[in-house]
């Protein structure tokens, strides 16, 4: 196997980002799963571990400067990223908790997730409460009344999901038109 390079690095980092977004942690993640898969080759091959040890090391500097410069090229934008991801969270039904969860795990700091879920035009966690209630059928959207346990089931669920309980109550009391009216607005 050849020797893993700065030319491969770049490549396989261009490679990523034609096909997803990523943050800086998450392209320099992606590089390290390489250059780990080309050492494991590398030992496989017989190779002397020293020289593997020496040109993983070499490659991992390599990565990083690859994934600062494309920062800097602005091909990798933590910010933007954070803000389309919070962006489909929060309209999917999340919550801001768990948006700020999932982004953490990205690799985005703290401050640039709670900028992006602070953005004027993020949905609020009522309405992305309501959008949770409708894509499992229940508050305004259940086919009829629900009994007092099915409520609480259905509490149980928005706040496993990251949602306070005044908010969970504010949206299993919301009617269906009610909830429709406040979905329409938010669009």
């Amino acid at each position: 196997m050849a020797k893993i390079t700065e030319s491969a690095l770049r490549n396989a980092a261009l490679a990523h980002l034609a096909r997803f977004a990523a943050t800086e942690a998450g392209l320099r993640q992606v590089l390290g799963n390489r250059i780990r898969r080309w050492a494991r080759e590398a030992e496989t091959e017989g190779q002397e571990p020293d020289a593997i040890a020496a040109a993983t090391a070499a490659a991992k500097q390599h990565a990083a400067a690859i994934a600062a410069r494309l920062v800097e090229a602005g091909a990798v934008d933590d910010a933007g990223f954070a803000l389309a991801r919070a962006r489909r969270l929060l309209g999917s039904g999340r919550s801001a908790r768990a948006a700020l969860a999932h982004l953490a795990a990205k690799g985005v700091s703290g401050e640039t997730a709670r900028e992006a879920l602070a953005h004027e035009d993020m949905p609020d966690e009522l309405t992305s409460a309501v959008i949770l209630c409708r894509k499992r059928r229940f508050g305004g959207f259940a086919a009829a009344e629900p009994e007092p346990k099915l409520r609480k089931k259905w509490l149980g669920t928005l706040a496993r999901a990251g949602f306070s309980g005044e908010i969970a109550q504010r949206a299993l009391a919301l009617s269906r038109d009610e909830a429709e009216e406040l979905l329409t607005a938010a669009r």
